[in-house]
């Protein structure tokens, strides 16, 4: 019986051991200095890969500057619209947060935590230039959008309304494969975000234009770990304090102001805590 409780206990101690060493995303991140964050590497103009080849973006930048502040390496993790919840869900995490133009939606906030709200957009349609005389034109076309999102959900919604009781909304592997077949044809329009929209349009300058008013709201969070607030408070006073200095809006203009290739007015601010 001795035995069996001191081997009982080593056990416990082993597992408590091992929970020791993952430990919360704080002291995990803290103490090997690397911020591990996933981001798009197809997200114009969030998160894509250059003419130079190299990896761009505002989320990577606003990536870059929170690893700055927290004294740590970035490291760059690619990841989709299918990994971007499951990589943080993982034990350890794959990631120690994603910034990949992810709206904070109530069933995702059933799986992973969010940050406060870090950019502000909305869902619009994209077409070729001239193709929508009227809105009520989208009802009858056939629509391409992302497999992974909610942009198809609000889609179909929004056509309904519209008129088409049975819509046709497919779904495509990532922006490049909806883009692409906006552009060959296959697809008459597509729907998602406008900021991705107007990303990939300004590859074709003139080609294609966005089509009616918003058909929701997209408010951007940080995707973080379940149930670890020590974290999620971290990471919220630094996106606080990237804001208060300016910085925020440095980083917004390069990509978003109204010099910038995809120009697209700041409409709202970061929530403040005193």
């Amino acid at each position: 019986m001795r035995v069996l409780k001191i081997t009982a206990m080593a056990a416990l101690l082993v597992l408590a051991a091992s929970f020791a060493y993952a430990g919360p995303t704080y002291d995990r991140v803290m103490s090997t200095k690397t911020l591990k964050v996933g981001l798009s590497n197809q997200g114009i103009p969030f998160g894509f890969i250059d003419d130079k080849n190299e990896w761009v973006g505002f989320d990577v930048d606003m990536a870059t500057e929170i690893a700055k502040r927290l004294g740590c390496k970035l490291e760059k993790v690619v990841v989709n619209n299918n990994t971007r919840i499951s990589f943080v869900q993982t034990n350890p995490p794959k990631v120690d947060m994603v910034l990949s133009n992810m709206t904070h939606k109530r069933v995702r906030d059933e799986k992973i935590d969010f940050s406060i709200t870090y950019f502000f957009d909305g869902q619009k349609f994209l077409a070729k230039k001239g193709t929508v005389k009227d809105v009520k034109d989208l009802a009858n076309m056939k629509v391409g959008s992302m497999q992974g999102t909610t942009s198809i959900v609000n889609a179909t919604a929004y056509l309904k309304e519209l008129g088409n009781p049975n819509p046709s909304v497919t779904g495509y592997d990532g922006e490049v494969a909806m883009f692409e077949a906006l552009r060959s044809g296959r697809v008459q329009a597509i729907t998602t975000d406008s900021t991705i929209l107007l990303g990939y349009a300004a590859k074709v300058p003139g080609q294609f234009e966005l089509v009616g008013d918003f058909i929701s709201d997209e408010p951007y969070g940080i995707g973080l770990p379940q149930d670890d607030s020590a974290w999620r408070d971290t990471i919220n006073f630094t996106l606080q304090d990237i804001w208060k200095d300016g910085t925020y809006k440095q980083i917004y203009d390069k990509w978003f102001g109204p010099d910038s290739q995809y120009p697209f007015p700041l409409t709202s601010k970061i929530e403040m805590w005193p």
